[in-house]
């Protein structure tokens, strides 16, 4: 009988579970026109119905994200035009009213 080369059995280490890949943090977009953009494609595949559920939540999630950067960088304008028309709203003159 040959000689096994082989030396005891070894325990088998025990299985680390599988750690859930953390997802990548949000991207800021450059501009309100590029996170707008992005929505607007977002919002156009989401349409189609053709996503499987997991993107689904993500592209929702994403969304989400993209919708209330949106919001934010509307609401900083409009503050901004506020303050250069020192809190108060001018109608323009129309052609008529000259």
């Amino acid at each position: 009988m040959p000689k096994s080369t082989e030396g005891p059995a070894q325990p088998e280490s025990p299985a680390q579970p599988a750690v859930p890949a953390q997802p990548a943090p949000p991207q800021t977009p450059v501009s309100f026109e590029a996170a707008l953009a992005e929505l607007e494609a977002i919002v156009a595949r989401m349409e189609e119905g053709q996503m499987p559920l997991e993107e689904s939540l993500a592209a929702y999630k994403r969304g989400t994200e993209l919708l209330q950067y949106c919001q934010a960088r509307l609401k900083d304008a409009q503050q901004q035009v506020r303050v250069l028309e020192a809190g108060t709203l001018q109608d323009f003159p129309t052609d008529d009213s000259r």
